[in-house]
């Protein structure tokens, strides 16, 4: 009889894990590209709709209000951070530094229901938030057409 040990119960965790197990023998560098869309600019953003506008909630926690470029061109918002890692000199030994600022840049494609001269933003608390107000539709009123 043999002896099987595992770390984790079979089939816990996630895809990655799961796939992580089968292809053990994938070089770690492209291990760690396929894990980590962050290393292409990639952003979480929540969009939420209310009758009279359009909120976009863009997570990125540890910037300050002056490091975002907010870009309305033609039709195009892009909102982007352009951070550089300072690199400071430490008394102490780093073990292990997981904490990391990254630039990114996310484009959307706004429609013509939307107001673009009244475009707000605010940053609080490690979210970005784009207030996109809707444009008034005016309905046309009905006419009566007198018969002659």
């Amino acid at each position: 009889m043999t002896n099987v040990k595992f770390n984790r119960k079979p089939f816990e965790g996630t895809f990655n894990n799961l796939v992580n197990d089968l292809f053990s023998e994938v070089p770690v560098f492209l291990q760690k590209e396929f894990n980590q869309p962050e290393r292409k600019g990639f952003v979480p953003v929540n969009v939420k709709e209310t009758d009279k506008a359009y909120q976009l909630d863009v997570v990125a926690p540890g910037f300050e209000k002056a490091d975002f470029k907010i870009n309305l061109d033609q039709n195009i918002l892009t909102v982007a951070v352009e951070k550089t890692n300072e690199v400071k000199e430490e008394t102490h030994k780093q073990i292990r530094n997981e904490y990391h600022y990254r630039s990114f840049k996310r484009s959307f494609t706004l429609d013509e229901k939307i107001d673009a001269t009244n475009i707000e933003a605010s940053y609080i608390n490690g979210v970005l938030t784009l207030n996109l107000p809707k444009k008034e539709v005016v309905k046309a009123s009905a006419t009566e057409i007198v018969v002659k």
